[in-house]
C-alpha cells in the first residue's frame, strides 16, 4: 500500500514496491505486469505518477515495453567486461547464473584469407567450426561461432563441448586462453536462423562480436563471432 502522507514521492514509492516484487520472485521474468490504468486504480494514484515510475524502470532494465502488448518484466541482464579478458562461463558465475552449452555444429571448414592471416595458419590448415547455444539460466543468451587451427586444435573435435569450452583447454590440454585482441562491437538485426534458436523475434536487436583470443604466450586461440541477446545483456566499458 502507498502511502499518501509519506515524504517518498509516490512514484518513488510504486516503482519501489515493483522492483521489489521483481527481485523476491513474485513478478518473473518475462511476466506482463498491470496497465497504467489498472496500476492507477489499484494504487489510487494518477497516470501521470504511474508512467513516471514504470518509466524509470525500463531505464534502469527491470522492466520491458512491447509496442502494442504492453510492459513486461526484463530478463535479468548479464553484466560482462569488455575490456578486460572475461569467459561467458566467468561472467554468469559472477552474476549468480548456472550457465550451459548445447552444441549445434562442429565441423572442418577452409579459411579465408582474413581467417588465415588471424589465426596465423599455415597454407595447408583448416579450421575446426564449433557453433554452440549458451544458456544463462533457463534462457538462450548467446550464439556463440569459435573457428579453431584443425591442426593445432583437432583434438576438439572429440571433445565434450557442451561443457565450458575454455575449462577443457586448461584442465585437459594446458592451453589457457588469456586475453582478446582487436574487439569489435556492433547491433545486429536476427535473421530467421538465429530467431529459432535463440528464440527471439525475427529482427529483434542483437549484439555481434568478432575478436581473436589468445594464450599468454600471443598465439591465436581461436576467432570468435558471437550473437548476443541484447535483452540479456549488459557490456561493462572499463
Amino acid at each position: 500500500m502507498l502511502r499518501q502522507d509519506d515524504k517518498v514521492p509516490l512514484y518513488v514509492q510504486l516503482k519501489e514496491t515493483i522492483r521489489s516484487s521483481i527481485l523476491n520472485g513474485e513478478l518473473k521474468y518475462g511476466e506482463k505486469i498491470p496497465t497504467e490504468i489498472e496500476l492507477s486504480e489499484i494504487h489510487k494514484i494518477s497516470r501521470i505518477t504511474v508512467r513516471k515510475a514504470i518509466l524509470e524502470l525500463v531505464e534502469e532494465g527491470y522492466l520491458i515495453k512491447k509496442q502494442g502488448k504492453g510492459t513486461f518484466v526484463s530478463k535479468p541482464k548479464i553484466e560482462r567486461k569488455i575490456v578486460h579478458f572475461l569467459s561467458f562461463s566467468e561472467a554468469c558465475k559472477a552474476n549468480g547464473l548456472k550457465v550451459t552449452s548445447k552444441v549445434i555444429k562442429k565441423e572442418i571448414i577452409q579459411p579465408t584469407p582474413r581467417d588465415r592471416e588471424k589465426l596465423q595458419l599455415d597454407v595447408d590448415d583448416a579450421m575446426i567450426y564449433i557453433q554452440r547455444v549458451r544458456y544463462g539460466g533457463e534462457s538462450p543468451v548467446m550464439l556463440e561461432n569459435n573457428y579453431f587451427s584443425y591442426k593445432n586444435y583437432n583434438f576438439l573435435l572429440g571433445e565434450d563441448l557442451e561443457k565450458s569450452l575454455y575449462k577443457t583447454l586448461e584442465d585437459k590440454h594446458q592451453i589457457i586462453p588469456s586475453h582478446s585482441g582487436e574487439l569489435s562491437l556492433e547491433i545486429v538485426r536476427a535473421t530467421e536462423d538465429q530467431t529459432e534458436i535463440l528464440k527471439v523475434a525475427t529482427g529483434e536487436p542483437l549484439f555481434y562480436m568478432d575478436t581473436v583470443i589468445f594464450d599468454k604466450n600471443e598465439r591465436p586461440v581461436h576467432i570468435g563471432k558471437q550473437y548476443i541477446i541484447g535483452e540479456g545483456y549488459k557490456f561493462i566499458l572499463k
